[in-house]
């Protein structure tokens, strides 16, 4: 099957909405304790703004009749004026997410290295992004995708 991958647009917003409850039912699955399930964390008038906000990206893998079968949100980041921290420009990843029909089709790998083209040629630093312990497939992905941690973030359930 042929893919593409480009900037989202409005009209892409029903199938991100699915595929962010999607996500979200990965990591309820996972922690039902923090995550709430089925949910989205953006409704589709914030997702609109996200959209056309340019310091945040969303890239979508649509399919020939141009449905979204995986995407990318990013947030372009920079610290200034640290005392200890150097002022690199970061390309945060806050999510990749490719529908649950076509995983193994290479549509997470074609979405990572797209993203990945698009900071280097804006000059970015750096990739990051967090991921859940509980979603061992993602951490899996990631480092195939050759990512390595960065930081560790821990916690006391009391």
């Amino acid at each position: 099957m042929e893919h593409t991958i480009r900037r989202a647009e409005k009209r892409d917003i029903p199938g991100i909405m699915k595929l962010l409850v999607q996500v979200d039912m990965v990591h309820h699955n996972g922690r039902p304790d923090l995550f709430k399930g089925p949910a989205t964390k953006y409704n589709e008038e914030e997702l609109a703004t996200i959209i056309a906000d340019d310091s945040h990206p969303i890239f979508v893998c649509v399919s020939e009749n141009e449905t979204v079968v995986g995407h990318t949100f990013c947030a372009k980041k920079q610290i200034l004026g640290d005392a200890v921290l150097t002022e690199i420009r970061t390309l945060y990843i806050d999510d990749i997410c490719v529908d649950e029909a076509a995983r193994g089709q290479g549509v997470g790998r074609a979405l990572y290295e797209y993203v990945k083209d698009f900071a280097k040629a804006e000059g970015f630093y750096n990739l990051t992004l967090n991921v859940w312990t509980c979603n061992p497939g993602a951490v899996k992905f990631y480092e195939a995708m050759g990512m390595k941690p960065q930081k560790i973030g821990m916690e006391t359930i009391l």
